[in-house]
């Protein structure tokens, strides 16, 4: 067989030799895959060694992962909940303030004795003067009111003294673009109805050009001491219940039974309890919520018990608060 070759094919087929002999040795090494913690915890790291006759040299090529949140995204649902929550606002005030359809009188139409009746109960806020008067101590006289009532209004205001340190550490609370001081006096020394908008406005999208506010000096001394308020809102708590049961023996208000029956009426009868019992709903819900959002800021041992015991009413905020830790936090 006779083979026949042109210059041409002779002239490519040596240059392609000669070119197989100069060109660099391009050798990848290894690929590393890692997290760059101190960065962007979603991010790939490859390496590539490149040698040449002369030289070498490595080359880091850096990729970030496109990673899609939910949280970001401004999707259906939370639309819904965003819906529901200003409904419930809404609700709130008409039913509870304004309509004369709920128990007891609107407060258009509010009576001395409520008035009254609001007044004692703000007196003996936390027990102090009761307790201080049966230990001997009478710089003031507490008034007496009925144990349930006294009970059930400090049960209501101690939870409400546990949220301020949980909505101090939200990460979502510069969302809200007021002053979350106000938001938590108003909470404590009038009404749960401010709590209803924070939770739906923390629901709107994060704004990327706004930087994390720092805390104020009551929410720095909440969130520094939420351990003790939180012990301090259990105890109130835990004295409120046994209070409603056996508070003031040495009065008139009967067994338990009979304090029982009394609180039944009393809900059905006065505006400012029946309105405890909306604050105690709503608080079960926004607990493992806010909790449930913001297990990032509990000491890492404590993740799995705090994300369970949450649903717990008081007491899930309790440990929230007993194993808070912020560190890595921004402030």
């Amino acid at each position: 067989m006779i083979l026949i070759t042109s210059p041409t094919v002779t002239y490519l087929s040596h240059r392609f030799h000669i070119s197989q002999k100069k060109s660099p040795q391009i050798r990848r090494s290894r690929e590393i895959s890692a997290v760059d913690r101190s960065c962007n915890p979603w991010q790939t790291i490859n390496r590539f060694k490149l040698q040449t006759r002369n030289s070498s040299f490595s080359c880091y090529a850096r990729r970030k992962l496109e990673t899609a949140t939910v949280e970001d995204e401004d999707d259906p649902l939370r639309r819904i909940v965003r819906y529901l929550l200003w409904t419930t606002e809404a609700v709130y005030i008409l039913w509870l303030f304004l309509l004369p359809y709920a128990p007891g009188d609107p407060v258009w139409a509010i009576s001395s004795e409520t008035v009254n009746s609001l007044l004692g109960l703000s007196l003996n806020f936390f027990f102090i003067l009761p307790l201080t008067n049966s230990v001997g101590f009478h710089f003031l006289q507490a008034p007496v009111l009925h144990p349930m009532a006294e009970g059930l209004f400090n049960f209501v205001i101690a939870w409400t003294l546990m949220f301020a340190p949980l909505l101090y550490t939200d990460r979502k609370r510069d969302r809200y673009k007021s002053s979350l001081d106000i938001l938590w006096s108003l909470m404590m020394f009038l009404t749960n109805t401010f709590l209803i908008p924070y939770m739906a406005l923390r629901l709107n999208e994060a704004d990327p050009d706004d930087k994390p506010s720092k805390r104020s000096k009551l929410g720095e001394a909440m969130t520094n001491g939420a351990s003790i308020v939180g012990l301090t809102g259990a105890t109130v708590c835990l004295i409120s219940v046994l209070w409603s049961l056996y508070g003031r023996a040495d009065g008139d208000f009967g067994g338990v039974m009979d304090r029982w029956q009394y609180l039944i009426g009393y809900l059905g009868s006065e505006r400012l309890a029946y309105a405890f019992i909306w604050d105690i709903c709503l608080y079960t819900i926004f607990q493992p919520w806010l909790i449930g959002e913001n297990l990032q800021n509990v000491k890492k041992s404590k993740i799995e018990l705090v994300k369970y015991l949450r649903f717990v009413p008081v007491f899930g905020l309790l440990v929230y608060l007993l194993f808070l830790n912020l560190d890595d936090e921004a402030r």
